[in-house]
């Protein structure tokens, strides 16, 4: 893994020189927050060696290097999921590279499935917590040191200062928004009534099919991390509502806007 980590790294700053400060991760729906970095260099996925590549409907499939909200960042435009058949360490492979190109802050976007009876489908959730409820978990296997400790700590997964301040930025422009516990499951499947009702019964707001992996990468390596969620369809209640990956793309394009202002904010703020 280290030998793929510097290939791949000393492979991009080859082609761009970039120095990046933040690294950014884009969830289903919610690349448009690409047009707002002032883009200095583009690598398709399918050209950097060892890279995974994205094979999910609104995930678009490139490392995007450049400027927001003043600050030097490099952003993931498009991620990559545990149900599309990689391993964790394949889905974590691009937050490696982020980290050995110098990344300090991680800031992660996605969609997902709200059951706080107080959220709204197109509300803006800042998360403070999770719960891994998928099969496996990315630093299973042999532990690199030079990565990190064998057994990181986890008790602060996400940065209390970034939420502070993302949360008074969203409430200063007006923006509908909570904070609240993400779940994190292996999908492809969206969950039955009977599976949003248990998750929300063990301490979860939310619940989606990513960032959890990213984030307990981003900890093992000590970096502060931070994760906004667009809520895109509800679940756990008396009447169960249907939902389908276009329904979830077409709100999470419609809030992306909020999502967007927050996040070049926070980076100007910082």
């Amino acid at each position: 893994m280290l030998e793929k980590i510097k290939e791949t790294a000393e492979y991009i700053l080859s082609k761009t020189g970039a120095k990046p400060e933040f690294g950014i991760v884009l969830g289903s729906g919610l690349g448009g927050l690409v047009k707002e970095i002032e883009v200095e260099h583009a690598l398709e996925y399918t050209s950097i060696p060892n890279f995974p590549v994205s094979t999910v409907k609104g995930h678009g499939g490139k490392l995007i290097f450049g400027k927001l909200g003043g600050k030097n960042v490099i952003a993931l435009q498009g991620r990559f999921h545990y149900y599309e058949g990689y391993s964790m360490q394949e889905v974590t492979f691009p937050i490696r590279v982020m980290i050995a190109l110098g990344v300090k802050r991680l800031i992660l976007s996605n969609a997902s499935g709200g059951m706080n009876p107080a959220y709204q489908i197109g509300d803006v959730v800042i998360i403070n917590d999770h719960i891994n409820l998928l099969p496996s978990n990315p630093l299973i296997g042999r532990n690199y040191d030079e990565l990190g400790p064998r057994f990181p700590d986890m008790s602060v997964p996400y940065d209390p200062a970034m939420i502070k301040l993302a949360k008074s930025i969203a409430d200063k422009a007006g923006v509908r928004s909570h904070i609240g516990v993400y779940a994190a499951v292996s999908g492809p499947c969206f969950e039955t009534p009977a599976e949003y009702r248990y998750i929300r019964t063990i301490g979860a707001d939310l619940v989606g099919m990513s960032t959890v992996p990213e984030v307990i990468v981003g900890r093992h390596a000590n970096i502060p991390c931070f994760a906004i969620s667009i809520v895109t369809d509800l679940g756990g209640f008396e009447e169960a509502q249907s939902v389908s990956h276009e329904e979830v793309l077409k709100v999470a394009t419609a809030a992306e806007s909020k999502m967007t202002s927050i996040i070049k904010e926070l980076l100007h703020s910082l």
